[in-house]
Order: structure tokens, then C-alpha cells, then sequence
């Protein structure tokens, strides 16, 4: 049986994952690590143990006492957040990879999942159906952070054969994580707005075309990927993945059909750069065609699931009149 390290489970993608995780797999073979000891209180399914990524000899003594097979390593500064604080967000974020790749190749894991992300595009790739294999100019500390991580699992499943696998997320929306520190994280905070009755200042122009998926296409793509058999898989480096592209503006139109009222502003801050040096839309052809990729949620199917959903994880308190 697979006995399964989730690193960095708190956060808006491991959450949910490590609960998908563990109802595959069962909960005694799910361990969820993060930083914060106050993020316990999330992981009621499966256990739980604090980590710090960058105690390399905590993370190897947890991977040689439970005998683990699989590491899904998710702890990373994000984009916006990586700009306020570039030095240590690329060491943490190379580092920690570096660390996990080292220890699946000593313990000879079965599997390593490590997330990457369109940030890995710059302002000269292709905006428009982003190709697989095209030319990757980040500028961002994490968008340099996640190319660079990418050559290293090509480099370790190739001269070590780890079986590393890996996604280029685009900007991921869900209802149960509060947004993170992401470009794309006003597609989240939006909707609790919405709901809170407040109007909503958008840090992104309103015709600003993005990439986007939402959370539980995520989840599905993700177990696919690391269930699809290793000859399946043709890319070693990252995935393209592709949901749905839309602005601010069109995701403001389509919570407005279920919220009449509700009122945005646009007030473009340094995140706007970071965006503007984004695809538009991913092409997503090869994930497809090697282990059977398609997503199944549209912009409104998401917005109707999340206006449903929401209050139920985060309480809204409507503004007094």
C-alpha cells in the first residue's frame, strides 16, 4: 500500500487534495504536514504533523520512519507574495524541492508530485493558446523558481529515474481556503465580497484575461496525473492544464445573475504587471492526449457552485446599513 506525505497540506490546493488523498488511499495512509500548528485543526480525516520544509533532517527522518512512498511537496511562496520577499521565496522554493527530489532518490519513492505554474510563461511567450513546448522568460521570483524547478524534475526522473510528475496550474479558485498571496487570488476574494454584500476592489484591470480553474477540476486533474501509468507519461517537466480563461469583468458578470446589486471598482496595483506578462489561455492538447485530460466546469457552473457553497465554510457578516 502507498503511505502518502502531503507538504504544505494547509494551503488552498492541499486542503482539499489531502482530503481526496485520503479517501482514495484511506486516512492511515495520508500523513499532512505544514508549517502552522493551528492548521490541525483542517486535517480531522488523516493525521497530522507540524513541518517546516527547510528541516531537511525532520522531513528525511518523517520519510524513513513511516516508510513513505509518495510525496505530494506543495509548500511554496506565491507569486505576489514572492515579490515582497524574493531572496528567501526562491530559497525556500528551490531548496525545499531540491530536498524532496534528493530524498525520492535515496528512498526510491514510487511517486513525487510537485506543482508548477503558467507563472513559468513571460511577456514573450505566446499569449493565445499558450503551446507545451514554447519559449519561458519568467518575470517573477516565483515564476523563475517554478521553470527552474521543472528542469530539475526532468533532470531527476532522467538521471535518477524518480518518477516525478507535475502541472502547470493555472490560477485556482475554491471556496474553502481563504486566497494566499496569488495573482489570481481576487477570483476567490470576490465571491466573498459578493456575499458580504461589500463592494469589490479588484487589483486587476477589468479586461484582464487569465487562465483560471476551478478547485475540484484541479483535484481531478491532479490524482489523474499520478494514477495515469508512468508509461502514460510523456512530459516530465510540467503539464500544461487549461480550465477556463475569463476577466474580471466577465467574472463579475456572472455572479451579477445571482447578485443583482453587487457593485466592483478596478484599481490596478503591482500585480497587474505579474498578470499582463501571462498567457491568456493555455493549450492544454498534450495533457489530453497522454493520459485523457478534460475539465468539467464552466465559468457560470462555477460561480453557481461556489455562491452555493461558501457560507457554509466562511459564515458571511453583511455589512450594517
Amino acid at each position: 500500500m502507498e503511505k502518502i506525505l502531503v507538504i504544505g497540506a494547509a494551503g488552498q490546493l492541499g486542503s482539499e487534495l489531502t482530503k481526496s488523498l485520503a479517501e482514495l488511499h484511506g486516512q492511515e495512509q495520508v500523513i499532512a504536514t505544514d508549517l502552522n500548528e493551528q492548521a490541525r485543526s483542517k486535517f480531522d480525516f488523516c493525521r497530522f504533523e507540524v513541518l517546516d520544509v527547510m528541516n531537511q533532517e525532520k522531513l528525511k527522518s518523517l520519510v524513513k520512519d513511516e516508510k513513505i512512498t509518495q510525496i505530494y511537496h506543495l509548500a511554496a511562496v506565491l507569486s505576489a507574495t514572492g515579490e515582497q520577499k524574493p531572496l528567501f521565496a526562491w530559497k525556500l522554493n528551490m531548496d525545499s524541492l531540491l530536498s524532496v527530489l534528493e530524498l525520492a532518490r535515496e528512498f526510491k519513492l514510487n511517486k513525487v508530485y510537485w506543482p508548477s505554474s503558467i507563472a513559468v510563461f513571460g511577456p514573450n511567450t505566446p499569449k493565445i493558446k499558450t503551446p507545451q513546448f514554447v519559449v519561458k522568460e519568467p518575470n517573477t521570483v516565483y515564476g523563475i523558481s517554478k521553470q527552474a524547478g521543472e528542469q530539475w524534475c526532468q533532470y531527476y526522473f532522467e538521471k535518477y529515474g524518480v518518477d516525478v510528475r507535475s502541472l502547470r496550474y493555472p490560477g485556482l479558485i475554491g471556496y474553502k481556503s481563504l486566497p494566499g498571496g496569488g495573482t489570481t487570488d481576487y477570483a476567490v476574494d470576490i465571491y466573498h465580497k459578493a456575499l458580504a454584500g461589500e463592494k469589490f476592489t479588484c487589483f486587476l484591470k477589468e479586461d484582464s484575461s487569465l487562465p483560471m480553474m476551478y478547485m475540484p477540476d484541479a483535484i481531478k486533474a491532479t490524482i489523474e496525473l499520478m494514477e495515469a501509468p508512468k508509461e502514460s507519461i510523456k512530459v516530465r517537466s510540467s503539464y500544461n492544464l487549461a480550465g477556463m480563461s475569463f476577466t474580471p469583468k466577465e467574472l463579475f458578470e456572472s455572479i451579477k445573475k445571482h447578485h443583482p446589486d453587487f457593485e466592483i471598482e478596478y484599481q490596478p496595483d503591482f500585480r497587474q504587471q505579474i498578470a499582463d506578462s501571462w498567457p491568456d489561455s493555455i493549450d492544454d492538447s498534450q495533457a489530453r492526449a497522454d493520459w485523457n485530460w478534460s475539465p468539467d466546469y464552466d465559468l457560470d457552473q462555477m460561480t453557481t457552485d461556489i455562491l452555493r457553497n461558501l457560507p457554509e465554510y466562511f459564515p458571511i457578516k453583511k455589512e450594517k446599513v
